[in-house]
């Protein structure tokens, strides 16, 4: 064991410094970031909308002590709650995520980088109402976009190469990382109190996955990121009280986050930080579902629309068989008993099974009443996956950057269907001219379940409006959506 007892400081992890020095140093110049960054906060905001229809989800927004309402402080899109910024950061992040309906990214881990939406409205709106308040100018949507743009860029390069589900921790640790480095800046925090808040981050004891796998799945991995974006905020506002920081946090021998949570690993990067990840962020535009099964999902409507064509039904079908990527195979290839809707849109079987037998699959699909079809546990239990490495090859380039999935249908009666294999989803950013004007559909949707034709046509004109958005002061917009 090493001798602790020479107390030296020692130097700053360069990790922490490189993300001080690109948050505060270096601006965004990418306007396809900037147009992606768009299309994402309406997205991002309308997922949070839609989950305004799920008990299981809206049980859990509000403040702490119900009927608090904080003065000047930040708004909940959809909801009449007025609260801090740190609980309001748990509510926007827990709307965003329930539905597992917002923007993905896809490496050696995954997640969900518009989860740092939660902490940077929270606190975008607070600081602007404060600033109004004290007759100061308020903050842009302009910021937030910024904010957005950067926060997908932390969370995506740790995520290019380091794989944290490998040591059983979520990736919602990005999450808070990422959240409390532009919101640290949005804070105005100098770069030794932002080196101190990133930290903090990797002082705390950091979320398992245990909530996301078999046996154990279950609604936390829905309010998961909301949880670490309001974290980020709180570790942030200390920062900025002058509480101090950890500068060997990562590299300590046996106290660090390094030897203590991720093997004796020390990070890797495969790009220095730009505008890369939200360029090329993935969409959810067509179908909830998690994304390594997207592509799966897209095949199974076509097979669904081939059977019916050929007045056939899933009650044709023999075998599936579904070659697919081993990040696929290691998250979401399920058997035996599925207990509840976090469950279900966690497993590809279920997810294809749907599709098969209904040709759709929405939220409501992994609800107990659809679950209950015996249809689907018999189709779920004649399917296997099977990684193919060239499928898991292409899955890791980073200039292909696929999400590859085929099916192959077996009938009773001893028909093989052509096989349907799609390598890149609607939401991919080979296909972003395609999916655009389905992105803007599911948002005017979303609007649509939620407030009248005024409110709804008012948040669009200035939501699609890329000049006017970017100059809106944020609580204006914010109060777009009360």
């Amino acid at each position: 064991m090493s001798d602790f007892r020479f107390n030296e400081r020692p130097p700053t992890d360069p990790v922490l410094l490189d993300i001080a020095h690109y948050i505060l140093q270096r601006p965004v110049d990418s306007p396809l970031a900037y147009e992606t960054a768009r299309l994402c906060l309406i997205d991002s905001l309308g997922c949070g909308l839609a989950a305004l229809s799920y008990p299981a989800c809206t049980k859990l927004l509000g403040p702490i002590v119900p009927g608090t309402t904080v003065p000047g402080g930040a708004r909940v899109p959809g909801t009449p709650f007025v609260l801090d910024p740190v609980q309001a950061a748990f509510n926007i992040g827990t709307l965003i995520r329930w539905l597992d309906f917002n923007d993905c990214w896809l490496a050696a881990e995954w997640g969900h980088p518009s989860d740092n939406l939660g902490g940077i409205l929270a606190v975008a709106d607070w600081l602007s109402r404060s600033a109004v308040a004290q007759g100061r100018a308020p903050l842009t949507m302009r910021d937030v976009l910024t904010a957005m743009v950067k926060a997908h860029e932390i969370q995506g390069c740790f995520a290019l190469e380091n794989a944290f589900n490998k040591v059983g921790l979520d990736h919602v640790l990005l999450v808070k990382l990422a959240s409390t480095a532009v919101v640290g800046q949005l804070l105005g925090l100098t770069q030794d109190e932002l080196v101190n808040a990133l930290s903090l981050v990797f002082c705390d004891g950091q979320a398992l996955r245990t909530y996301r796998h078999a046996p154990n799945t279950g609604s936390r991995k829905s309010w998961a990121a909301g949880d670490a974006t309001s974290r980020a905020v709180w570790l942030a506002l200390m920062a900025k009280t002058g509480e101090m920081g950890y500068p060997a946090v990562l590299s300590t021998k046996t106290w660090g986050f390094y030897d203590a949570s991720f093997r004796g690993d020390a990070f890797k990067f495969q790009r220095p930080y730009g505008s890369y990840v939200m360029e090329n962020v993935l969409f959810k535009i067509s179908y909830p579902a998690e994304f390594h099964a997207q592509t799966a999902v897209e095949a199974a409507m076509q097979i669904h629309q081939r059977l019916r064509a050929q007045g056939r039904s899933s009650d044709d079908i023999r075998e599936v068989t579904i070659r697919t990527q081993e990040a696929a195979i290691r998250i979401i290839d399920k058997r035996g008993p599925l207990h509840n809707p976090a469950d279900r849109d966690h497993t590809m079987q279920y997810m294809v099974a749907v599709p098969l037998i209904f040709g759709r699959l929405t939220a409501a699909d992994y609800e107990d009443d659809v679950a209950a079809d015996p249809r689907v546990d018999a189709l779920r239990g004649k399917m296997r996956c099977l990684e193919d490495p060239g499928f898991t090859q292409a899955y890791h380039d980073p200039e292909r950057r696929a999400i590859p999935n085929a099916l192959s249908v077996t009938l009773n009666d001893g028909t093989v269907l052509d096989e349907v294999c799609i390598e890149y989803p609607i939401g991919h950013r080979r296909r972003r001219a395609e999916g655009i004007p389905l992105l803007h559909a599911k948002f005017r949707a979303h609007l649509a379940g939620r407030f009248a034709a005024k409110q709804q046509q008012a948040i669009l004109d200035a939501s699609l409006d890329a000049a006017r958005l970017d100059a809106m002061p944020v609580h204006e917009y914010m109060n777009l959506y009360i």
